[in-house]
């Protein structure tokens, strides 16, 4: 694929999602952020074009499309509204992105397809109170009792956690290492489990009150003695560490293409403002200065544009994309938290007004260079990988 030239196909899919965008969820964004409240409705409509699976083959209910028809969504979407673009990444890249490439029939038969179809909703559960960006130091526990497995433990910062019908949950088994003292084998004991929010013991806790993102909630989950049936084991068992790194790969594009999206719509509210502002007579988009700053939020954003799409062609590839995620994930989300300021200061004092949406998009922006890897991790990612250690 031309990574310069869309192809037609492309193009629908990136129309359609605009339009909806502008349509549908921009008119709702500045209600949502200030209220927090979940966007059921948005969804369900995503869920009806088949925006909530979008990689996930027809045959169990989804659009069958790939990873880059997926990030020119996401991105779409996440310039009308960053909470719900992260709704709908999670559901894609995280859940159901696991569930068809490791579930076996019966799981994508039960859950995969009601998640495809938008008739339930998914979450990731990884990190925890102790553990974040050091994934493998997992506190969580599962023992395996006859044909079920005891799962105990906290899970931290759960996007979608609070609506989540499904959630797939890492823990540490205690039959291969209790005790996890073992720092060379603290990734070989992990494993991945579907869990259901109805089963005794799971519990939705603490709701985070965050600086924005604020229509997607984030929640602690509370798991006490739930038995989950030994077939609700996702993969091997104790391939758990493999299914999260390699889901991550995938999520971090969506959430470089989330970055995207809110830095498109904060560039457009800067060329809209600097066009009607009038200062010294003449509109400020006629002052040399505003006109750098535009020039460079425009070629900042391609760029991390073009880097996001590479990732999402070389994953469409089935070649190995760890790297190019990484670099997408990093330069998009330093990317948006540059521009976004940016922005502001061609608004001026207007920017930091809650009147003008560049506030809100400044502060969406923050979260896309810690969740799902923070900058750090991403850059050592490259650098290992770059150096030959990965």
């Amino acid at each position: 694929m031309d990574l310069f030239l869309l192809s037609e196909e492309h193009k629908i899919i990136q129309q359609t999602a605009r339009e909806f965008s502008r349509k549908e969820i921009l008119p709702k964004a500045k209600q949502l952020d200030e209220t927090g409240l979940f966007p059921s409705e948005i969804i369900s409509k995503l869920s009806e074009m088949g925006f909530m699976g979008m990689m996930v083959p027809e045959k169990y209910s989804g659009a069958g499309m790939d990873c880059l028809s997926y990030a020119i969504a996401i991105e779409e979407v996440s310039a009308g509204c960053a909470s719900t673009g992260v709704i709908m990444s999670v559901n894609n890249s995280l859940v159901c992105a696991p569930l068809t490439v490791y579930g076996t029939e019966a799981q994508k038969q039960k859950y995969l397809i009601p998640l495809a179809k938008g008739k339930k909703l998914g979450c990731f559960a990884l990190s925890e109170p102790g553990s974040g960006s050091d994934a493998s130091a997992l506190r969580t526990t599962a023992k395996k009792e006859g044909n079920s497995y005891i799962v105990n433990g906290t899970k931290n910062f759960i996007t979608n956690g609070k609506e989540a019908d499904v959630c797939i949950v890492f823990a540490r088994l205690e039959t291969l290492d209790s005790a996890g003292s073992d720092p060379t084998k603290k990734h070989k004991n992990v494993s991945a489990f579907i869990l259901e929010k109805t089963m005794p013991g799971y519990t939705v806790g603490k709701l985070e009150d965050k600086l924005g993102i604020t229509a997607s909630s984030t929640a602690q989950i509370h798991l006490e003695n739930v038995k989950v049936p030994i077939e609700n084991c996702l993969g091997n068992e104790s391939d758990g560490f493999k299914i999260a790194m390699h889901t991550l790969d995938g999520g971090r594009i969506g959430i470089a293409a989330q970055a995207l999206g809110i830095a498109s719509a904060a560039l457009g509210e800067a060329k809209k403002f600097a066009n009607e502002r009038q200062a010294f007579g003449a509109p400020i988009a006629k002052l040399q200065g505003i006109q750098w700053h535009i020039a460079d939020m425009a070629t900042r954003l391609e760029a991390a544009r073009l880097l996001t799409w590479k990732a999402a062609a070389k994953k469409d590839s089935g070649e190995r994309y760890t790297k190019e995620a990484a670099m997408a994930k990093l330069y998009a989300s330093e990317m948006a938290m540059w521009l976004t300021t940016k922005a502001i200061q061609v608004h001026g004092g207007y920017g930091y007004i809650k009147e003008y949406s560049v506030e809100r998009h400044f502060r969406d922006a923050k979260i896309t260079e810690i969740y799902e890897g923070t900058s750090e991790i991403q850059r050592l990612v490259i650098g290992s990988l770059e150096l030959g250690e990965g």
